[in-house]
């Protein structure tokens, strides 16, 4: 049976204070996902050539796709270290620690030497830096989240949740945006050299921002609530594998997030090695392809907010998955013919629109999953977990069977409709335990 997890008077902060959750909860995911973008984009076209031992250009891709895999093998590590904090001691005090560590962890490698500089330690120090972010973001997502979920009025909870999912199409848009704007003020060794720099060094002012925000927002009134009552949990981790619908749901979410987490890095990331690689079009125009369908993620992400208070979060979630898995073979088709026009309309329609309505529903999908006490690790297991064969592995898994089918995409594409059709049987299986 559903229960009432907050009541209405539990949220009587004012609207002032409000705005400014929804506003800490945006900055915070948008300057945190522009970070973790970054590094995507530079493993794509950055790292390769320059943290890598000179030679087969494939393999140094694989090599490079391999550090930024391991960036999400970390994110669970973060969310359960980060989740026991955000249980127990609250959302606030952890979102700033996390945010403070991602800012540190960006702009290190924004002065990290080369391997013609410092030979085999360029790229264990990237993975270290990389390992860092991870960790991060790992538990930045689900405490973002239940700042606005947490402070929601009631009927709105899946537009307010959806709040933090505009920051991923943000951070998405400028991660790209910074490297197409860069790469067209200077020339190719000038960018190689230096150039990509800059925008990883810019990170540690956008930090400043966001803490200064995120600084002046309250506990939510849910975790006070659950302070007041004596009733936090002592290890949240292991009461949500305990717990007999948490850990059904728990098992179910992994599985529901698959095609989302493919859906994601398939048009944010291999793409960028796929046109430019494979296809042969010029990377400055498939950074501003994608960089356009990060905005319109954005836009279209509170609209599936929006669906989900009307037609609940299950469905429009699945939704978004059956779309994915429908349009997958279209959406090759139209990236193999190099027209720009027709890479933007594709990237437009599947990472803006069919992955905007995915990320919109996801978050207060998630919060629902669990109880107060245990909610922020729970959240946090899910998204952060399945972030790791869903999210990190779906480039090295799609440059593979690329390689494999001799340029081909079909095998490729074979594999990401058989995660969409995972994900949406997994999502119409889970049972929500609390009406946030």
């Amino acid at each position: 049976m559903t229960t009432t997890d907050t009541t209405d008077t539990e949220r009587s902060d004012t609207p002032d204070q409000a705005r400014t959750v929804v506003a800490a909860s945006l900055i915070g995911t948008t300057i945190e996902w522009y970070d973790f973008f970054l590094f995507s984009t530079a493993a794509s076209i950055v790292f390769p050539k320059l943290f890598f031992p000179a030679g087969n250009e494939t393999v140094g891709t694989l090599l490079s796709f391999a550090t930024f895999a391991v960036g999400f093998v970390a994110r669970p590590i973060g969310g359960i270290l980060f989740g026991h904090l955000g249980d127990r001691v609250g959302r606030k005090a952890t979102l700033v620690a996390t945010m403070a560590l991602a800012g540190v962890a960006t702009a290190l490698i924004g002065v990290l030497p080369s391997y013609a500089s410092i030979g085999i330690w360029a790229p264990l120090l990237l993975v270290l830096f990389r390992v860092l972010g991870g960790i991060a973001l790992g538990g930045e997502w689900a405490g973002a989240v239940l700042m606005a979920v947490e402070y929601a009025p009631p009927g709105r909870r899946g537009l307010w949740g959806s709040s933090p999912q505009i920051g991923l199409g943000l951070g998405l848009a400028l991660g790209t945006g910074a490297f197409a704007l860069l790469g067209s003020a200077m020339d190719d060794e000038a960018f190689l050299d230096w150039g990509w720099r800059i925008a990883f060094l810019v990170s540690l002012l956008l930090v400043v921002v966001g803490l200064v925000v995120r600084l002046k927002v309250l506990e939510t009134p849910a975790f006070r609530k659950m302070q007041e009552d004596a009733d936090v949990a002592r290890v949240p981790v292991v009461e949500v594998v305990r717990d007999a619908p948490s850990r059904r749901n728990l098992v179910l979410g992994l599985l529901a997030r698959w095609a989302e987490g493919a859906a994601f890095n398939t048009w944010g990331v291999f793409v960028l090695t796929y046109a430019v690689m494979t296809v042969g079009m010029p990377r400055t125009g498939i950074l501003v392809a994608v960089t356009i369908a990060g905005l319109a993620s954005a836009a279209v992400v509170p609209l599936a907010g929006l669906l989900a208070d009307r037609f609940g979060r299950r469905a429009v979630f699945a939704a978004g998955c059956a779309a994915f898995g429908v349009g997958v073979y279209p959406a090759f088709l139209g990236l193999g013919t190099g027209s720009l026009t027709v890479v933007v309309i594709v990237l437009v329609l599947m990472l803006g629109a069919v992955y905007g309505v995915q990320s919109g529903a996801e978050s207060t999908l998630f919060a629902e999953l669990f109880p107060t006490r245990t909610r922020y690790t729970g959240m946090s297991l899910v998204y952060q977990g399945s972030g790791i064969y869903a999210s990190g592995l779906t480039p090295l898994i799609l440059t593979s069977l690329l390689a494999l089918a001799g340029g081909s995409p079909w095998l490729a594409c074979g594999y990401l409709v058989l995660t969409a059709v995972i994900s949406v049987v997994a999502t119409r299986a889970l049972r929500p335990v609390v009406d946030l």
